[in-house]
C-alpha cells in the first residue's frame, strides 16, 4: 500500500477535485487508518475493522469522483456498483454478492497488469523472435520419407558435405536474421503484411440473455466450459505493428504465473478492496407498505451481511468481506440516512455532507484541475490548429451563467458546466475547417451572445406546468 499521509491524501485529491474538504478529510483519514492497521500485530489486526463512509449530496459535486481518484492514489482494487441494479433474493436481477465477486476480478486484473509490467521486456523479446521465425523461416533438414531410406546409410562424405553446407546456411540465416531484428527495431517494416497464427478467444458455447436469470451464474458456466474445451487457432493477416501488440499479449500471459497473481488478489481484495455503492438513497421506501418498497428494503437486509463481513463463495474461492471499505453515496433528497434500516446505519459510522457548488466553486472547476475542462476544448481545438483562449471575465460568466441555471432549474452540480460549455463551443467546433490557423479568444460578449438562448430556454421552463 502507498504510504500517504492525510494531509498528502487532499493534497492530491485537490488536484482533480474542487472544494469538498470535509469529504476528503474524512476519506483521507479511513485510508491512512488502513495503512496503520497494516503495521499493527496480527492478533489485533483481525479485530480493527474499516470505518465505513456515507456521503450525502446532490448529483454532480463530486462524491463518485472521491472514490474513484482514491483508488488509484492508494492502487488498491475498487468497484463502483448501483445500489439501483440489485433485487431482493426471490427477484429476477442481480444479486449483492456480485459485488464482491466484481471487486475479486478487479484486484486481479490490477495484480496480473502490475506483473505484466515486470516482464515487459522478456515478453517483448519473445514476440521479436516470434516475428522473425515468421518473416525467416528456419530451415529445417529434410527427413527421409521412403522406410527403406532409414535402412540404408548415406554415404559419410555425403554427412560432411551436408554438415558444411549446413554450416555455411545456418551462418548465412543468423546474419539476415540479425539485420532483419535491427529494420524491426528500427520501425520500418511497420506496415508490412504478414499472416499470424493466435488463439482463437471467441468461445461459442452457452449464451444467455441479460435480465433473465442469475447472469452471474452463467458467466461463470461459461468459464467453465470453455477452460474444459481445447483452444482452438485462427489465422489472421494484419500488420507487423499488430502482430508484436498480440504476440506481445501472448507471450505476457505465458510468462505470468495465474496461481500468484490469484493468491495476491485475493488478498488485495480482502485487505484493501474499496466498494463504492452509489444511489443508495434510491434503495429507500418513503413507506414500507408494500409495493415495490418491501424489495427495497429486502435489497437492504441482502447488503447488510456483506458490510457486517461474511464470506462470498467466487469461482477463485471464499472471499472475506469484513476489511473490505464500503463508500456508499446519495443524493438523499427525497429520503434520510435516517429512513435506512437501523442495522445497515450503524455499520456506516462516518457520515458526510456534501456542500451545493457555488459560483466560485465553477470558476475553479473549469480551470484549476488537471484535467479542467478548458484545457481539454483548448486540446480539442488544437487538432484543427485553432489556438483557443479564454479570457478571465468569460470564465466568471461561463460560471455565473452556470450556477443560475442549477439554481432556476434542476442541480445537477459540476455537470451544468458540460452543458454550457457544448453550448457556448457548438458554432466554433462546428466551423473549425474554416477557422483553422486562427488565434481565437472567447470574452464575456461572445459568451453572452452563444448563452442567450440557453438561458432563455431554461427561464421560460419555469413557466410552463
Amino acid at each position: 500500500m502507498v504510504n500517504l499521509t492525510p494531509k498528502q491524501i487532499v493534497t492530491e485529491l485537490d488536484r482533480y477535485i474542487i472544494g469538498q474538504y470535509e469529504a476528503k478529510k474524512s476519506v483521507a483519514v479511513a485510508l491512512r487508518n488502513r495503512y496503520r492497521r497494516s503495521l499493527i500485530d496480527e492478533n489485533l489486526r483481525e479485530d480493527i475493522t474499516p470505518k465505513n463512509i456515507i456521503m450525502m449530496g446532490p448529483t454532480g459535486v463530486g462524491k463518485t469522483e472521491i472514490a474513484r481518484r482514491l483508488a488509484k492514489l492508494v492502487e488498491a482494487p475498487l468497484v463502483k456498483v448501483e445500489a439501483t441494479k440489485f433485487t431482493e433474493v426471490g427477484y429476477v436481477g442481480r444479486d449483492v454478492e456480485s459485488m464482491v465477486r466484481d471487486l475479486v476480478e478487479a484486484a486481479i486484473r490490477m495484480v496480473k497488469n502490475k506483473k505484466t509490467e515486470t516482464i515487459k521486456e522478456k515478453a517483448e523479446l519473445a514476440a521479436e523472435n516470434r516475428l522473425l521465425d515468421i518473416l525467416l523461416p528456419t530451415k529445417k533438414r529434410k527427413q527421409p520419407t521412403n522406410p527403406l531410406g532409414i535402412l540404408f546409410q548415406q554415404d559419410e562424405n555425403d554427412d560432411e558435405n551436408n554438415e558444411i553446407s549446413d554450416d555455411t546456411s545456418n551462418q548465412s540465416m543468423a546474419g539476415t536474421r540479425e539485420k532483419l531484428r535491427q529494420r524491426l527495431r528500427l520501425g520500418l517494416m511497420e506496415d508490412v503484411q504478414i499472416e499470424i497464427e493466435i488463439e482463437d478467444s471467441k468461445y461459442s458455447g452457452i449464451g444467455f440473455i441479460p435480465g433473465m436469470g442469475n447472469e452471474d451464474m452463467l458467466i461463470q458456466i461459461q468459464d467453465v466450459f470453455g477452460s474444459i474445451m481445447p483452444r482452438k487457432t485462427k489465422k489472421r493477416k494484419t500488420t507487423i505493428r499488430e502482430a508484436r501488440r498480440i504476440l506481445e499479449q501472448e507471450e505476457a500471459q505465458k510468462l505470468v504465473d495465474m496461481d500468484e497473481v490469484i493468491e495476491e488478489g485475493i488478498e488485495a481484495a480482502e485487505q484493501r478492496g474499496i466498494i463504492f455503492i452509489d444511489e443508495i438513497d434510491k434503495i429507500v421506501g418513503k413507506e414500507m407498505s408494500g409495493g415495490p418498497d418491501v424489495s427495497r428494503e429486502g435489497v437492504q437486509r441482502d447488503i447488510l451481511p456483506i458490510v457486517e463481513g461474511t464470506t462470498v463463495m467466487t469461482k477463485y474461492g471464499p472471499i472475506k468481506t469484513d476489511h473490505i471499505l464500503f463508500i456508499a453515496a446519495g443524493a438523499f433528497h427525497v429520503s434520510k440516512v435516517s429512513d435506512l434500516i437501523p442495522e445497515l446505519q450503524g455499520r456506516f459510522p462516518i457520515r458526510v455532507d456534501l456542500e451545493s457548488l457555488t459560483q466560485d466553486d465553477f470558476e475553479q472547476i473549469l480551470i484549476q484541475p488537471e484535467n479542467a475542462l478548458l484545457k481539454q476544448h483548448r486540446e480539442l481545438m488544437k487538432i484543427e490548429d485553432i489556438n483557443l483562449e479564454f479570457s478571465d471575465e468569460a470564465i466568471k460568466e461561463i460560471a455565473r451563467i452556470s450556477y443560475i441555471l442549477n439554481q432556476s432549474s434542476e442541480n445537477i452540480g459540476a455537470r451544468r458546466l458540460h452543458t454550457v460549455m457544448e453550448k457556448l463551443m457548438e458554432d466554433i467546433s462546428f466551423n473549425a475547417e474554416d477557422l483553422s490557423g486562427q488565434d481565437i479568444t472567447i470574452d464575456a460578449e461572445y459568451v453572452h451572445k452563444a448563452l442567450k438562448d440557453l438561458v432563455k430556454e431554461e427561464n421560460l421552463h419555469k413557466f410552463i406546468l
